[in-house]
């Protein structure tokens, strides 16, 4: 392995190697098993005598820290007590004040507790794997050297194509591939669109309650944003103040309260952004598993005036972690969404693209999306009927039609018996969890990753703990 020793201004080199190794050795830095540098290429390296060098390792060695094997080199041994690495000082750089307001990131989700209910989370054993494998071998097998390059900040012109066609026929959205830009989810995709059209102190306007991310990361750009509240027919356009320069918006089913933006109230949307001057953030986030009712026609079909930037990911109905979501921006700002992604992280990963273009070519995504309506939908209406015939005293359902989750008002908070319920297996959310000064009280249940046949016992268990 490559051990990094300073000699500059050293004297006495062969204590130095010796004081420098051990420390590494001691904190952590070289592992017992690890393999040192030849004496003689370590000395070149440093300009000093093979002996020197020599010299050193036999006092590591004498010391119980290095053992010498013939023919193969000198490796570090086990050093039990090995005290760990201090902590960095108190006084280093400190982040700008914004970022003290932003939670710690959360934990990995595995392993799922035993009754998960959790929002947005896809039931990932439904996976087609095999036929993702197949997407995948083939092209590493075909040795497309170009997928393995940088890629077009943009997208793979294939998923573009792909995207622009499943959209046009499954949600009426009708665009060109150049609109489309490839990103790493919805969290980046409002990252981008901010930083193309926000300054800091400028205003943005979210959904309360709502999806935190967003709000999270605006106020990081050092964005104002002010949470507007959201009544049955959706956000409360007379509420946006004035000056707002961007709204996001869940309109199609809103995050979390899961009701559908009326149509009267999009119209109102639309007139009062092309008054103001401002964008749309159309998050639709998990409209392709729609129960009853006919389909809602996203704000970004009856957008003529190039107010709305339409957003979607595939985490929700493919797996999370995949990392691959999109924005469909007017074509007066495509362009800078695609340099601004080239700075980002230049472009997302070509062979998941690649896969996934031809996943949809192929007809399994649909397929894919047919067969998890289904399980869904036979999750949601088992999860509303317990709520009516156990919970009708504590809880009422909010309409909801489609979705990976439905939610729940309450009369009083129920923060306290979501903490209660995690603690015994229960995962699930209170609306307190997505509101900033909204004064909702309910709960939240995700039916994406609980299985079928542990709806009803975790919902026995909760009420249990009422």
């Amino acid at each position: 392995m490559e051990v990094h020793i300073d000699l500059s201004g050293s004297r006495g080199h062969r204590a130095e190697i010796y004081r420098q190794i051990r420390a590494a050795i001691l904190d952590g830095r070289i592992r017992a098993g690890d393999a040192l540098p030849p004496t003689r290429e370590l000395a070149q390296r440093l300009s000093v005598s093979r002996t020197t060098v020599s010299a050193a390792y036999d006092r590591l060695t004498a010391e119980g820290f290095l053992a010498g094997r013939i023919g193969a080199g000198t490796f570090v041994t086990a050093r039990p007590g090995a005290r760990a690495p201090e902590p960095a000082a108190a006084e280093g750089v400190r982040p700008l004040p914004e970022w003290d307001a932003v939670p710690a990131p959360p934990g990995p989700f595995a392993p799922s507790p035993e009754f998960d209910f959790r929002p947005g989370v896809p039931d990932l054993t439904r996976f087609p794997f095999e036929a993702w494998r197949r997407l995948v071998t083939q092209r590493l097998r075909a040795g497309q050297a170009d997928l393995l390059t940088y890629g077009d900040p943009r997208g793979l012109p294939a998923l573009r194509a792909e995207l622009v066609r499943h959209l046009g026929v499954s949600r009426d959205v009708r665009a060109a591939p150049e609109q489309v830009v490839v990103t790493a989810g919805a969290q980046q995709t409002t990252d981008l669109i901010a930083r193309v059209l926000l300054r800091p102190g400028d205003l943005a306007a979210v959904e309360d309650p709502g999806y935190p991310p967003p709000r999270l990361v605006l106020g990081t750009l050092g964005v104002r944003v002010a949470p507007v509240p959201v009544d049955d027919e959706g956000i409360v356009v007379s509420a946006i103040p004035p000056g707002t320069r961007l709204v996001y918006v869940t309109p199609s089913h809103q995050y979390p309260l899961g009701l559908a933006m009326s149509l009267e109230r999009r119209l109102e949307l639309l007139a009062w952004a092309e008054r103001a001057g401002a964008v749309l953030v159309e998050d639709d986030y998990d409209s392709e598993f729609r129960y009853t009712g006919r389909p809602l026609e996203p704000l970004h079909s009856l957008d003529s005036r190039g107010r709305v930037v339409y957003v979607g990911s595939f985490s929700k109905v493919l797996w999370p972690g995949l990392r691959l979501g999109f924005l469909i921006a007017p074509p007066t700002l495509a362009p800078a969404l695609a340099k601004a992604k080239y700075l980002a992280d230049w472009a997302a990963p070509n062979l998941e693209q690649a896969a996934l273009a031809a996943f949809m070519a192929e007809g399994g995504f649909a397929r894919h999306i047919r067969r998890m309506r289904k399980i869904y939908r036979s999750r949601h209406e088992l999860i509303s009927s317990v709520l009516e015939r156990d919970f009708a005293d504590v809880l009422t359902p909010l309409p909801s039609t489609a979705g990976l989750h439905l939610s729940a008002l309450a009369e009083q908070d129920l923060g306290p018996l979501v903490r209660r319920a995690r603690s015994v297996g229960v995962r699930l959310y209170s609306l307190g969890d997505f509101s900033v000064g909204a004064e909702r009280h309910g709960l939240v249940f995700g039916y994406g990753s609980v299985p079928t046949d542990r709806i009803e016992p975790g919902l026995a268990k909760l009420r249990e703990l009422m």
